[in-house]
Formats: structure tokens, sequence, C-alpha cells
């Protein structure tokens, strides 16, 4: 296989899973959003994906002096949440598109699918020697892991900014509180994966991935009602 193709087929594969989980989680939204405006928040979430490498790499090597450990695995975490509202505040913050408050939650947890979808391809790029079976084993656990967990704590953050609908005046108040519990969840899950007991680690980050599922699926649901009962914004 050329160069090109072999490069295209990474990026198809790489770019697969946040296809899959974008496809799931937007049935969710009752009033679906232009797929011009989500492919575009996708993308971005993509191109932006390196800037949080620099930032992570740069603080690392200048305060940390190490590329592990607890307290970069945090600042990583920050880095890659922050990076990904970026994308989101680039493509859809300000357009008219953005007219309800689940609208935050799905084009944030788009532009994390996109970001995760870059981690894919970089990933992937440096194990596609090893096999077939590889691979497909590497895309699996990307699939059920990495990439839903960039989903999961973006949403979660989408929802604190959502609520900014509702109490306008706490709006900067919400946002943070909602950086610092997707900061948190990220930081968690790269504890756990890090992990040296194998074992230990996918066990205990399936069970924050499901607990996060629901709690998402939970959220949409409630600031869909919230929504649907018309209450008015707090000036």
């Amino acid at each position: 296989m050329s160069d090109p193709a072999l490069y295209a087929l990474l990026v198809v594969i790489g770019i697969l899973p946040s296809v899959i989980w974008l496809m799931l989680w937007l049935r969710k939204d009752c009033h679906p959003e232009p797929k011009v405006l989500i492919v575009k928040t996708l993308l971005m979430g993509i191109i932006l994906s390196p800037l949080a490498i620099v930032f992570q790499l740069l603080v690392a090597r200048t305060f940390l002096g190490t590329t592990t450990g607890p307290t970069f695995y945090l600042w990583a975490a920050f880095v890659e949440e922050v990076v990904k509202f970026w994308a989101v505040a680039a493509i859809a913050l300000r357009s008219p598109e953005m007219d309800e408050p689940v609208d935050m939650m799905i084009y944030l947890l788009t532009a994390a699918l996109g970001f995760a979808a870059m981690e894919n391809i970089l990933v992937l790029s440096q194990t596609f020697g090893d096999g077939v079976g590889a691979t497909v084993g590497i895309l699996g656990l990307r699939f059920a892991g990495a990439t839903l967990l960039h989903l999961l704590s973006s949403a979660l953050l989408g929802y604190f900014v959502a609520l900014g609908w509702f109490w306008h005046r706490h709006r900067t108040r919400l946002f943070a509180i909602g950086l610092v519990f997707a900061t948190l969840v990220h930081w968690v899950f790269n504890l756990f994966i890090s992990s040296m007991d194998q074992g230990v680690s996918l066990g205990f980050s399936s069970v924050l991935l499901i607990a996060m599922a629901f709690l998402v699926s939970a959220l949409f649901d409630k600031i869909k009602r919230r929504q649907a009962r018309g209450v008015p914004l707090t000036a």
C-alpha cells in the first residue's frame, strides 16, 4: 500500500469511533443542528488538538520536569478541556444556530470527538505496523475508552454552560465549576489508565465511564425538561 493510501486509511479508521459516537449522541437532540455546523465543529476539534500537546509539553518541560505523574495528568486534562471549548467558541458559540441550552452539550461533545479523532490517528500511526489484529484491538479500546471519555467530560462542561442560559448572572461561575468537574473526571480517568495493574486500570476506568455515561444522559434529559418548561432567564 502506498504512503498516501496508508495515511488516508489511518485517518478514516481514526475518525470512525468519533463518527459512531457522534451519530449515537446526536439522537438526543430533539431539534437537530445544521450538519454543516456540526462538521465544522468536529473539524475544529481536530485542527486545534495539537495546541493541547504544545501547552502540555511547554509546562511539563518548564515547570514540572516530567510528562508523567498525577500533577502532569491534571494539567494535561485541564488543557484538553480548555482546547475543546475553544473549538466550540471558534465555530458555534456565536452562531444564531446556538439557540437552545442543550446545544452547548451537543457542540462541546462534537468538538471533543474531533479532538479524540486526532488522538486516535496519532496512536494508530504508531501501532499500525503491529498488524491488523493489534490495530483493531487498539481501536476498540480507544472507542470504549479515551474517545468516550472525551465526549463525556466535555458534555459535562456543556451542561454547566447550558445552565448559564437560566442563570445569566452566574455564567462565568458555572463555566468555572463545569471546567473543574470535567477536568477532574478526565484526570481520574488518566490516573486509572496509567495504573501499573492493567486489570485494576480497566475495571475502574470502565466503572467511571459507565457512571459518567448515565450521568451525562440524565443531564441531557434534565436540561431539555427545563428548556421545555420555558423557565425564564435570570438576569
